[in-house]
Parts: structure tokens; sequence; C-alpha cells
């Protein structure tokens, strides 16, 4: 049996209102791929910002390679060999590759930074790892997913022993992934241990050896993964058995609510035609870089459009900025909800008045509190976001509670055409299908619903027309029920066959 290199027992941490980590115990071997699993907030990251060193725990036992440890700081976290890949990469993007990889660690001449030598050191490093990346190449020039590539060989330069990757796939297309999976092998045969926190679960059969599972802060159990059903993680998780997967209401078919004719906006947009009906989600398919992100900027006013016509409830509606979509009844829930949906220092009463304070305050400018707190009350009831009281910051909660907030702002509105932007991206199953149930609701009321994702089951299993682009041209439109991932992904790959989108 391969040898412990990570103990922890009895974790316990707390943060100002709420208790993270409850009496949590965690361990790792060497040559081993240990998946650790848990909803939003059940303290996946918590635990592991402990082990490298980012937080310092309240009570519990760490021992790495047998030697007990008291508080760790990063740096002494990553001299004993521990690396933390975070979901949003930490890197310098104006800095070459090789300056990120020996950054607070660079080598030097006798008067300036050795570069050459870095730049030999990073380079024998991404050949081992067989990564096409040249290490002069500035970081911020690269896409998302080669500087993952680079965060893994970073963790390497330093011989990291014990390496913890959270979510490294949520940006990554198949092939990417395939990469990714190849990597891990060959850290793993070298004796390497790897914690591997992910919400796609259907990756685990490929690279994973054992799971422990938490939740609400409370270590659950650790199993192998091959002993193990998909069904019994998932009820570990999440405490309860989720009979449906992607749960999906039929609703009567209604009047044309949203239409888009002709739209081009740059090279990924290129004359975008369809429609949203009453009582239906449409699902937007294809691969990264198809322009479907680009096509709902373009209809929320976020980037500029070059020509075409927006119709909602019949009506030509003027769109130039996202002012123009929200009083026009289109809004949109953005890919990185960090980034362009939330304020995240701000508190979640604040994100959800922010773009309301048309509704909540009098005509002197002054914000009514019961209007605010109406308001506020109603979206935490009907979104059920799990949260203490609205006054905490948006970026303490997990990611599926975000997302509700960034949804709930919009709701208040009573907006006509709701947009998701890969909208259960980064969390959990069990929050997946609130979103999914969310998107049913407004469904039933009649909103127009389209959503983008990148994965194919979801969009199958969620929407009702699903249509497909490639190369910034819609290529296909097919129905869900009779549609099969073969047909999806043939249209998507469909770079020499482009068609305009239906109308209808």
């Amino acid at each position: 049996m391969n040898e412990v290199i990570v103990s922890m027992k009895n974790i316990c941490k707390s943060f100002p209102g709420v208790k993270a980590l409850d009496n949590v115990n965690f361990e790792l071997r060497s040559g081993e791929v240990m998946a650790l699993l848990g909803e939003n907030g059940a303290g996946k990251s918590t635990l592991m910002k402990i082990l490298s060193g980012v937080y310092t725990r309240n009570e519990g036992s760490l021992e790495i390679f047998g030697k007990e440890y008291g508080d760790l700081t990063p740096k002494q976290a990553q001299q004993i060999g521990v690396a933390i890949i975070h979901q949003e990469l930490n890197m310098c993007r104006h800095l070459s590759v090789a300056e990120n990889m020996f950054l607070g660690r660079e080598k030097r001449g006798r008067f300036a930074l050795n570069n050459a030598q870095m730049e030999e050191e990073a380079r024998a490093i991404l050949e081992d790892l067989k990564i096409d990346i040249d290490p002069r190449q500035t970081v911020g020039e690269l896409p998302v997913s080669k500087q993952q590539m680079v965060e893994i060989a970073k963790a390497l330069s330093i011989n990291a022993k014990i390496l913890i990757m959270d979510e490294p796939t949520s940006a990554l297309t198949a092939k990417e992934i395939d990469d990714l999976f190849r990597i891990i092998h060959k850290l793993k045969s070298e004796g390497r241990g790897i914690v591997y926190i992910s919400h796609r679960l259907e990756e685990l059969q490929h690279i994973v050896d054992r799971v422990t599972i938490m939740r609400d802060g409370q270590y659950i159990t650790s199993m192998n993964f091959k002993d193990a059903t998909m069904d019994e993680i998932i009820a570990h998780m999440v405490g309860r058995e989720i009979k449906e997967k992607f749960p999906k209401v039929v609703c009567e078919k209604g009047e044309k609510i949203f239409e888009v004719r002709h739209l081009n906006a740059g090279r990924m947009v290129r004359d975008i035609n369809f429609s949203v009906y009453a009582g239906e989600i449409v699902g937007f398919a294809g691969l990264m870089g198809a322009g479907r992100t680009e096509t709902t900027r373009a209809i929320f006013g976020a980037d500029p459009k070059e020509s075409g016509e927006i119709y909602v409830d019949g009506t030509e509606v003027s769109i130039h900025c996202p002012m123009d979509a929200i009083k026009n009844g289109v809004v949109l829930a953005p890919e990185d909800r960090k980034k362009d949906g939330l304020c995240t220092k701000l508190s979640i009463r604040h994100n959800l008045t922010l773009p309301n304070l048309d509704l909540i305050c009098s005509k002197l400018g002054v914000v009514d509190s019961r209007k605010e707190r109406e308001l506020c009350d109603k979206a935490v009831k009907d979104l059920k976001i799990k949260t203490p009281n609205v006054e905490i910051d948006s970026g303490n909660l997990s990611g599926g509670n975000q997302q509700k907030v960034v949804v709930g702002k919009w709701l208040a509105r009573n907006s006509r055409v709701v947009i998701f932007d890969e909208p259960t991206r980064g969390i959990d199953v069990g929050a997946k299908v609130e979103i999914y149930n969310l998107m049913n609701e407004l469904k039933k009321q009649g909103i127009a619903v389209m959503f983008v994702s990148s994965e194919m089951p979801e969009v199958m299993g969620v929407a009702d027309r699903i249509i497909v682009m490639c190369d910034g041209r819609i290529t296909g439109e097919l129905m869900s029920e009779s549609a099969t991932q073969n047909e999806i992904l043939k249209l998507a790959t469909s770079f020499e066959d482009k068609k305009i989108g239906s109308s209808k």
C-alpha cells in the first residue's frame, strides 16, 4: 500500500458567523488521485487552503510526510512540497511563462536576473510534460487552457509532491482535458499525490483512485472509487437521492417572445437568426470558440454589434448597451459571474438592489428600506439562496448561490428574456439541479429562456430545442428529444458547412 503523505484529523475552521469545517478528517497517499467531493459550501476549498497554508486552522492536527506541523504559511507549504492550482488562476498576465513559473524564487546572476537559465529550466519541464508552450511567451496572450498547464508546470518546478487541483477542467475543451489527464497519470506514476476537486463527476472514472466526500463542513466518508456507484456518491454529497439529474417540465408552446435577425458582431457573430417562444428553453451548443458567448454579449449590448435586429414581444428594440437591454426586459447571467455578474466585495443586499435602484428609490433618490427589504427577502426565498443574512459579502457565497444572486437581481425587474451563459460551470450536482429547476420555473412563467453550455448532456437534458454554433455561425437546429451527441458534435464541427440559423 502507498504511504500516507498527508493526514489531517479533526480539523475545525470558523469564520465570522459560520463554522466552515467541523472535525474534518482527510488522508492522501503517494501515487494516488484522491477526489475531494461535496456541494458548493461543503468546505473542500477551505480544507485545502489549510493544507496549502492560505488559512490557519482553529483546531485539529496536520501531518505531512509523517511530520506534524502547526500553522503553515504558503511559503512553508511550498517548501514542504505542497502546490495548489486554484480555479481562478493566479498568474501575472504581463510576465512571461518562465517568469511566472519562477516568481518569488528567481534565478539570479551576479548583477541581474538570469532569464536564460529560467527559460531553459521552464522549457525542460514543459517538454517533459509534452506541453507545447514557448517559455518566453507572455502569459496574458495564452488561452485559459494553456495557463492551466503553466500552473501545473510551475508546481513541478518547485518539485511539488502534493498537488491540489481545484476545478482544473472548468474552462478546457475535450482535447485539453485529455491532455490534462495524460499529465495527471504521469504525475501519479512518479509517486506524487494529487487532490482533485471537480463537480464534473463523469471525469472521475478516468483518473481517480479514491474519493473523500464532505457535506456542510463535515467529513462524510472515504471509499475506493471502483467500489462506489455514482448514485451513492451523489447521495453522500447532497444527503439525499437525486431522482432526476436533468428535471424537465412540459409546457405548451406559446407566443414568440424573443427574436434575433441577422445579428453580426465581429468575426465570431455572423448572421445569427433564431427565436425563443413562451414555454420553451433554447440551448446553445458548440465547442469553445464557436461564438456562443460573443452572441449573448452582442444581444445584451455588452459588445457592439455591426448590424441586426432584436425583437421582444413582437416589437423591435434598440440595444446599444446593457442598460438598453435591461430596460427592454433582456438580461444576462454571464459566463464569468465573479468578474461580470457580481460585485464580490459588496453584500448580497447591495448586489440584488444595485441594478434596481429605480424600483426602490423615491423621486428624491432616497432608498425605500421597506421596498429594499421586500425585494431581497423575495429573492432569497424564491431562489433558496443559502445565507445567514443578506449582509454577507457575495464573494463569500458558494458558486451556486452566487449564480442565484445574479439571477435574483434580474428577476426583480420582471424581465421577459433571461440569457444564461454557462450557468452551472463550477457548481455542484445539487446546485445544478436547483439552477435547472429555476430555469424551468421561468419557462412556466412564460419567460423566454436561452442558455449556453459546453456540456452536451446538460443541453440535451434541459433544453427543449438546441441551436448549434460553429466558427461564429449557426450550423443547425435540433429538437432535444430526438437529438444525439453525435449529431450535435457533427454540427459543432461543420466548419465548411455553415448555415443561416432558423428564425422559426
